[in-house]
C-alpha cells in the first residue's frame, strides 16, 4: 500500500477520534499498539496478494456480466458475428460491436468478534487471524476495482461499514476488526445474516468468518444464499475439537457462562467433547452442500496460504 494512503488513514483516524472525544485507549488496546498491528497486518496481506492471489481473485470473481462498450470499424480477421448489421444498413460501413466486463463487485465480510474467537491456546488469537484474512481479500478486491464492506457481530450485529473502495478503507476494515469489543455476549450468526440481507439489496460476495461452533442459523442462511455468493471461512484451533488429557481442568466460558471442572483424563468426557463438535460440523456441512456454499478451513497457528490456494483452485475449476 502506498505510504500516502497509510498517512492519510492515520490522519483521518486522528480527526475521527478528536471529533468523537475518544481517549488514547481503543477498547483494551492502546492506539499506538493498534496502529502497529494494523500496519503489520497490512504489510503481510499486501505481500500475499501481490505474490499469489491477485490474478486468481480476478479470474474467480469475474463480475456480473458484460456490457456494450463501443462500435469500431471492421478489420479482416474479426468475427463476422460481431458486426452490427443495423449500423451497416444505415452507414454502409461494417462496424463491430465491442463489449467490456462489468467488473465492479461488492465484497462483504461478516466477522465473528465474540469472546470465543479471542480465547484460545495459540500464540496468535483467531481475532487477529480474522483481521488478516479480511485484509487479504479486501486488498485483492480494491485492486480489482471492487468495493468491500464489513459487519462485525457477536450475539447481535455490532458494527457495519458500508462497501467502499480505496486503500484507506481497507485499513479501516482491519482497524475496526482488531479493536472490536462487542457489547453483546454469545454468537448469533442468524442475526448477522438477517441484518446483511436487509441492508445489502444488491447481489454481493459474502465471506463469513467464524469458528462456526454455533447453531440455529439455517433459515437465515438459506435466505442469504439467495442473494449472496457465500464463502465460509472457518477458523479453529485444536482445542476447539479435541480436549487434551491434562488431568482435572477448570473450563471457563469466554462468553460469560458458568465455569466447570472436568477430568480431562476421562475418556468419556473427551469423547463427548469431540462428538458434540462432530455433530455441529456434520449438520453444517450438509447445509453448505445443499446450498452450494464453499468453505475455507483455517487452522490457527498454521500458515493459511495453502488453504487459500486450495480455495482458489476449487473456484477456478467451478467457473471454468
Amino acid at each position: 500500500m502506498r505510504a500516502w494512503a497509510w498517512r492519510r488513514w492515520r490522519a483521518e483516524r486522528g480527526d475521527a477520534r478528536a471529533a468523537h472525544g475518544d481517549s488514547d485507549d481503543d477498547g483494551a488496546l492502546a492506539v499506538p499498539d493498534l496502529l502497529r498491528r494494523v500496519r503489520a497486518i497490512e504489510l503481510r496481506a499486501r505481500r500475499v496478494v501481490d505474490d499469489l492471489f491477485l490474478g486468481e481473485y480476478h479470474a474467480v470473481f469475474r463480475g456480473r456480466g458484460i456490457e456494450f462498450d463501443e462500435l469500431r470499424p471492421y478489420v479482416p480477421g474479426d468475427d463476422v458475428r460481431a458486426i452490427d448489421w443495423k449500423s451497416y444498413a444505415r452507414t454502409g460501413q461494417p462496424l463491430v460491436r465491442r463489449y467490456r466486463e462489468d467488473r465492479q463487485l461488492t465484497v462483504l465480510f461478516a466477522i465473528d468478534v465474540s469472546a470465543s474467537l479471542r480465547a484460545g491456546a495459540t500464540e496468535r488469537s483467531r481475532a487477529d487471524l480474522a483481521a488478516e484474512l479480511c485484509a487479504v481479500f479486501a486488498l485483492a478486491a480494491i485492486r480489482a476495482n471492487d468495493r468491500a464492506g464489513l459487519l462485525l457481530f457477536a450475539s447481535a450485529p455490532e458494527r457495519y461499514l458500508r462497501p467502499a473502495g480505496g486503500a484507506v478503507h481497507v485499513l479501516r476494515l482491519v482497524r475496526e476488526t482488531l479493536s472490536a469489543r462487542p457489547a453483546t455476549r454469545g454468537t448469533d450468526l442468524g442475526a448477522a445474516l438477517e441484518y446483511l440481507t436487509g441492508v445489502q439489496r444488491r447481489r454481493a460476495t459474502l465471506f463469513v468468518v467464524s469458528d462456526f461452533l454455533t447453531e440455529g442459523y439455517e433459515r437465515a442462511l438459506r435466505a442469504a444464499a439467495r442473494r449472496f455468493d457465500i464463502i465460509a471461512v472457518r477458523i479453529r484451533e485444536p482445542l476447539d475439537e479435541t480436549l487434551p488429557a491434562a488431568g482435572v481442568v477448570r473450563l471457563v466460558d469466554a462468553e460469560g457462562g458458568p465455569a466447570h471442572e472436568v477430568d480431562s483424563d476421562d475418556e468419556e468426557a473427551r469423547a463427548a467433547w469431540a462428538a458434540r463438535v462432530r455433530a455441529i460440523d456434520a449438520a453444517r456441512e450438509r447445509l453448505f452442500g445443499e446450498l452450494g456454499i464453499d468453505e475455507i478451513r483455517i487452522a490457527a497457528g498454521e500458515d493459511y496460504v495453502r488453504a487459500l490456494l486450495a480455495f482458489f483452485r476449487r473456484r477456478t475449476r467451478a467457473v471454468a
